[in-house]
């Protein structure tokens, strides 16, 4: 078929909402005029761990313009929560409003409703907690290590548990250690990411209306309505039909606005109240509070060949999950499934460990736990390259995956590229190939 015959492959297709992006009218839920709007703001966690002995709210309740004081207590419903419950992973470990423990620095403890967004954030600084500080872990390895501080029960050694009972992801696939004593070069690095802010121009925000009829309509910017409008509904204690949301307009998520973090609040405070409540973060808190991509710590191993090749890879991995699970094991397990890269090893052991910490929750980024992986497999291949003094971009040919090969996580190659996108590279670079790397391709291992 002609792709001209096609309605979207080969053709320009106008984005549904360009147009009013473009001119400016595309209408989020901050622009929502309503009436009889009430403000709501949290007073957060001063330490990154500590055990909660009292909380006294007396002070905050009487501070002007004060309508609603939320604690734990107030919850009808689930007071824990996970991401993933609805599809089944679990345990649920992350507390609405923290009640016995905080985990990190910045985790929510009381909401306080007022008539404005200053009064609301003037009288969450009134409440007082009373804490008895405990030893916090911020290091991955130091997490997993004998007699580290314990974040949570769900989570004895600090590290998520698999439904395999393995304490990480796992690849085996072929002999690495046979494959390491045959090589002729050993070649190792460690890399470290940092956690990195998705910084979306709009932050986390909704509105929570009443409907007048015993509903309420949730104005959000959630990347996932529905997951969020079932999770809200199950922690309120209410029927799903008693919620609308109303979202499908993000101002920039990249996978920061997956997490439900402000709506079942929201939703319950225009419950208590009868008056619509907005939670929006300040930059500040986004920047602080909201979850980002995890930060990853990549152990790299290799067995190589003089010719190039790679015959062992050998990864230990530590992704830092922060206080609770959310979609950190996800991450890792999509880690797991990328080794060794698009490189065909025949030799590949990897484990992929998901580590709590009492840094802020980590959560999903645009192909989250994939790109820290290639960040730390393409300096490898740099290494190796310096090790053997050759040609990084003939390094990455000669071992780039060919379709028919069986990926370590023994799945077969379809439709590879890499040798022809690099050579296409090189050609762009003006960097020159020997003939017969240019005459390689994906199709055929033995041409070139």
């Amino acid at each position: 078929m002609a792709i001209k015959e096609f309605n979207v492959v080969g053709q320009s297709v106008k984005l549904r909402d360009l147009e009013t992006h473009v001119r400016g009218k595309t209408r989020y839920y901050d622009d929502r005029q309503i009436p009889r709007l009430l403000h709501l703001k949290m007073h957060r966690s001063a330490h990154p761990h500590a055990k909660i002995l009292a909380i006294d709210t007396t002070e905050a309740a009487r501070a002007p313009g004060v309508v609603l004081v939320l604690t734990h207590e107030d919850l009808p419903g689930k007071k824990v929560w996970t991401a993933l419950a609805g599809l089944g992973v679990g345990p649920e470990d992350e507390p609405v409003l923290a009640f016995d423990k905080v985990r990190w620095k910045g985790e929510a403890i009381v909401a306080v409703i007022a008539e404005t967004a200053k009064a609301a954030e003037a009288a969450a600084a009134k409440v007082k907690v009373e804490y008895e500080e405990l030893p916090a872990v911020l290091d991955v390895e130091q997490a997993l290590e004998a007699g580290a501080p314990t974040l949570t029960a769900h989570w004895p050694g600090n590290h998520y548990i698999y439904p395999d009972e393995h304490g990480a992801a796992q690849i085996r696939f072929g002999d690495v250690e046979r494959a390491f004593a045959e090589a002729d070069h050993i070649v190792e690095g460690k890399y470290q990411t940092s956690p990195v802010e998705q910084a979306p121009l709009e932050t986390t925000g909704c509105i929570a209306v009443p409907d007048g009829d015993g509903r309420i309509t949730v104005h959000s910017n959630s990347q996932l309505l529905y997951f969020t409008l079932d999770n809200t509904a199950a922690i309120l204690d209410v029927p799903a039909n008693r919620l609308r949301f109303v979202g499908g307009t993000v101002g920039g998520g990249f996978g920061g606005k997956v997490d439900m973090q402000v709506e079942p609040i929201a939703t319950l405070a225009a419950m208590r109240t009868e008056r619509p409540v907005k939670f929006c973060y300040s930059r500040a808190d986004e920047m602080r509070i909201s979850s980002t991509r995890a930060a990853w710590r990549i152990y790299l191993k290799d067995g190589v060949m003089n010719d190039g090749r790679i015959v062992a890879r050998k990864i230990a991995s530590y992704e830092d999950a922060g206080a609770y699970l959310r979609f950190s094991s996800y991450g890792a397990m999509k880690q797991s499934t990328h080794y060794p890269g698009p490189y065909s090893i025949p030799n590949v052991w990897a484990d992929v460990h998901c580590v709590f910490t009492n840094r802020t929750p980590s959560s999903a980024m645009r192909g989250f736990g994939v790109m820290p992986a290639s960040f730390a497999l393409e300096l490898q291949m740099n290494r190796i390259a310096a090790t053997l003094g050759m040609d990084p971009w003939q390094l990455r040919l000669l071992n780039a995956y060919r379709n028919g090969d069986m990926r370590a996580h023994r799945q077969p190659v379809h439709d590879a590229a890499l040798v022809e996108a690099i050579q296409v590279a090189a050609r762009l670079a003006d960097h020159a190939l020997p003939e017969n790397f240019n005459d390689m391709t994906s199709w055929d291992r033995e041409a070139g």
